[in-house]
Order: C-alpha cells, then sequence, then structure tokens
C-alpha cells in the first residue's frame, strides 16, 4: 500500500527535515507513526498525501509514485483526518459533509446522518454552525469527513485528542471496523495507549530518523527484564517480592499464606518512545488537551 525508500526533505539550507526514511505500510495494515514535536512526523504525513512537494527518495501508495500522481480518481481512495480541524465554522455538520462528499462520486459516498449517528453524534447539533461545537464535537465531523469517501487509506493524525474517554473507546472501534473493511491506516498519535492497542506495528521517528520498528508486543518484549512482581500474604502481613519470569516454573519460590496478585513488570509503550527518542511525551498527546 504504501513504499517509502529513502525519503530525505529540506526546508532550506542546514534544514534537513527527514535523512532517508524506509519503511512499508501493508494492505489493511494499521501503522503507527509516533515520534516527538519535531521530529519529522507531520513532514512524512505531508509528503505521503501529496500535501509536501520536493521531497528526495521514492514513496509509492497503490504501486505509483507520489511525484507523478494528479488526477483525482488516485486522492478519491484517500481520507485524511487532521489534527486540527478543517471546517466551515458557519456551517453545520450536515452541510460541511455533505460539501466534502460533493468531491466524490456517488457511489463512493457514504449517508451523512447514519455516519453521525455512528460517531454518536448529538442529534440537536447536527444543523447548527460548527462554530459554537465542542472540540470533541468537531472531531466527531472532522472523522466523518475523513471517512465520507469509504477511503483505501486512511490517516489519521491524533484522532482521539479533545475526546472524553467514551468518545476514545468509540473512535478505537470505528477505527478497527474500517480495518476490517480492509482500509489501511497510517497513524500518528502522542497517545501511545491508542498507539498500543489499535497498531500492528509501530515506526518511532526522531531528529528526522527512523530509530525503532515493530510490532508493540516484540519493542515490548524485547527490553523486558523479564521481572514478575508478586504480591501475597504472610503470617498476617502484606508483602511483595521481585522475581525472574523463569523462577515460576518450578512454582512460587518462597513461603506464603495467600496471593494478592501476580503482575510483570513488562515495560510499557510509552517506556520504549522514551527509551528510543530519547524525549517523554508533550501534554498535547492527551486525550482531555486543547493544546
Amino acid at each position: 500500500m504504501i513504499e517509502v525508500k529513502d525519503l530525505t526533505f529540506s526546508y532550506g539550507k542546514d534544514k534537513q527535515a527527514l535523512h532517508g526514511l524506509d519503511f512499508s505500510v501493508k494492505d489493511g495494515e494499521i501503522f503507527g507513526f509516533l515520534g516527538p514535536n519535531g521530529s519529522g512526523k507531520s513532514t512524512t504525513q505531508k509528503i505521503l498525501t501529496g500535501i509536501l512537494k520536493g521531497h528526495g527518495g521514492m514513496v509509492t501508495l497503490f504501486g505509483e509514485d507520489i511525484r507523478n500522481v494528479h488526477t483525482r480518481q488516485f486522492f478519491q481512495k484517500i481520507g485524511v483526518l487532521f489534527e486540527f480541524p478543517y471546517l466551515y465554522a458557519n456551517l453545520s455538520a450536515v452541510d460541511n459533509l455533505h460539501y466534502f462528499a460533493s468531491f466524490y462520486p456517488e457511489n463512493q459516498r457514504r449517508d451523512v446522518e447514519e455516519l453521525l449517528d455512528e460517531l454518536e453524534f448529538k442529534k440537536d447539533f447536527l444543523r447548527k454552525p460548527v462554530s459554537g461545537y465542542s472540540k470533541g464535537m468537531r472531531q466527531r465531523v472532522s472523522m466523518a469527513r475523513a471517512l465520507i469517501s469509504s477511503p483505501k487509506l486512511l490517516f489519521l493524525d491524533e484522532p482521539t485528542s479533545g475526546l472524553d474517554p467514551t468518545g476514545a473507546v468509540l473512535f478505537r472501534k470505528i477505527i478497527e471496523k474500517e480495518r476490517k473493511k480492509g482500509t489501511t491506516v497510517f497513524l500518528t498519535t502522542h497517545n501511545m495507549f491508542d498507539a498500543d492497542l489499535l497498531c500492528d506495528r509501530v515506526a518511532f521517528i526522531s531528529n528526522g530518523n527512523i530509530v525503532a520498528l515493530d510490532t508493540p508486543g516484540n519493542l515490548k518484549e524485547k527490553n523486558s527484564d523479564r521481572s514478575i512482581r508478586i504480591a501475597y500474604l504472610h503470617q498476617g502481613e502484606k508483602k511483595e517480592r521481585m522475581i525472574d519470569a523463569g523462577e515460576l516454573k518450578a512454582g512460587i519460590p518462597f513461603v506464603y499464606d495467600e496471593l494478592i496478585g501476580i503482575h510483570s513488570q513488562e515495560p510499557t509503550l510509552e517506556d520504549m518512545f522514551i527509551q528510543y527518542t530519547g524525549r517523554g511525551l508533550t501534554s498535547c498527546g492527551m486525550v482531555f488537551s486543547d493544546c
């Protein structure tokens, strides 16, 4: 679906943003592209969506070089959810979506109100101007805009930004539903919880270089110290002990009266992000952020 080889980009002399990226995204895959602010993440996505020109190396989508495609039919196969909603504030959700749907063939368009209903958009606001919407409501309309054309390739930039936990769960379910239809998803986010739950593979980018690329599970497993934390009761006293996972083969290697809990100390995807990029997450990736 996506092939990237030796991708470079510069914003001018001494402003090299990308330093020879190599990666591919398979058909029907959810691929996470994760990095700190200023790492080259947004630059890469803009090149892949045809917004940014002048790159070096090769980028192909649907088997076609992005430099050579200028047809409406090519871009009609792509849906994009931008980090910041691009909607007409004086129009309603319904009017916005009818307008954007008009750029696509009729047989490709989804029903506007059915799509908004799937996104649990408040019916009282369907025909009220976007200017009066909350950030979460605008995010729902933006997701509907990305999905209105039944895209084969979906670019999602911080899809759960501005949503409460219930809304974030709903969006994750919708992304999974799209994947089951065969849609390929390219996901950029600071939200490591989303990435861990959704992505088949993730790439970490730092300073214009890909520093790790694997499944979330493999990244965590390769960097795990295999330790297990056991909470237990012994002679009326609550205790905890750390052991190596291998020690459990022969059973619990100490005396106890009652086990309270056994927990693996596997690192999180956020731990891996910090380890590989050398930088922590900004608050702008959190669910309730207004950044």
